[in-house]
């Protein structure tokens, strides 16, 4: 039995097949995390879908941005972009049951590896929050996404406002916060204000703030945070990060780490891919 954690497919299903076929994967034996971004971009978000959905247990997705603009844009809380790929998946006859799918994955997942705790999200995690605070935060979005004020939801759910969490957050505000923390953050401040205008790498900080896994304190420190989302910073590994987003879509690498039985064993696999879209995020 083998755990991989895959980063951002964004629609590729092509190189996805490949990566599946390189690493062996057996859904009988194995286990892979996709951490998020499934859709969008690429050309074939359907065939995506419809393979992750046909692995059952096998295969844990969460949720991101993109993700989250699929379920909006299906529940009429916002307008397909310019650059979005997703039509074939909406009027695909199997549409509802994808959709209905989807709502059920997870805005954060953990699991004790050996004597370590590995934390999932999509993106990243404010500095303020333990790891167990950030599963009961992830647990209420979920909640709110599998629920019957779905569409609702959707309607609230865009904006960068508020920009720092507050525990005295509420309603929509407090939900918004969450989801921009765990599916949009790269850069905040020491104090957890967040920056989502700059998609630049880690290097390339905006003035008073730093990529948020840097951030002196950070209340995660302790465990291993493994992401995607950030396709500008690519593959990084250190006892406590793994960043898998190696640009997929933008004529990268799609890539699998896989772990072994403790938080220090990993390997990575890449396949090339080849761009769906020019460079740009």
């Amino acid at each position: 039995m083998a755990l991989y954690l895959i980063g951002d497919l964004q629609g590729c299903d092509a190189p996805f097949q490949r990566l599946l076929q390189k690493i062996d994967f057996s859904p009988s034996r194995d286990t892979i995390v996709l951490l998020g971004d499934l859709v969008n971009r690429g050309p074939d978000s359907l065939a995506v879908l419809r393979r992750i959905r046909g692995y059952g247990a096998s295969a844990l997705s969460l949720l991101g941005n993109h993700d989250l603009h699929l379920l909006g844009v299906a529940h009429g809380a916002r307008k397909p972009g310019r650059k979005d790929t997703l039509a074939e998946l909406l009027v695909a006859p199997d549409a509802e049951e994808l959709l209905d799918w989807l709502r059920q994955q997870h805005m954060a997942l953990h699991m004790r590896i050996g004597s370590g705790d590995l934390l999932m999200v999509h993106a990243g995690v404010l500095p303020q929050w333990t790891v167990g605070e950030t599963l009961v935060l992830a647990s209420e979005v979920e909640s709110v996404l599998r629920g019957p004020a779905l569409g609702e939801f959707m309607m609230s759910m865009y904006g960068n406002e508020p920009a720092q969490w507050q525990d005295t957050l509420t309603g929509s505000a407090r939900l918004r916060a969450i989801v921009n923390a765990l599916t949009r953050l790269r850069f905040c401040t020491a104090d957890g204000v967040m920056d989502f205008d700059v998609t630049d790498s880690a290097s390339n900080a905006p003035e008073g703030y730093m990529p948020w896994f840097d951030v002196p304190g950070r209340k995660t420190a302790n465990a291993t945070l493994a992401f995607g989302h950030w396709s500008t910073l690519g593959w990084l590994s250190r006892p406590d990060l793994l960043s898998t987003d190696t640009g997929c879509v933008w004529g990268g690498c799609l890539s699998a780490v896989r772990i072994g039985a403790t938080l220090d064993e990993r390997e990575l696999i890449q396949v090339e891919c080849e761009q769906a879209q020019k460079p740009g995020k």
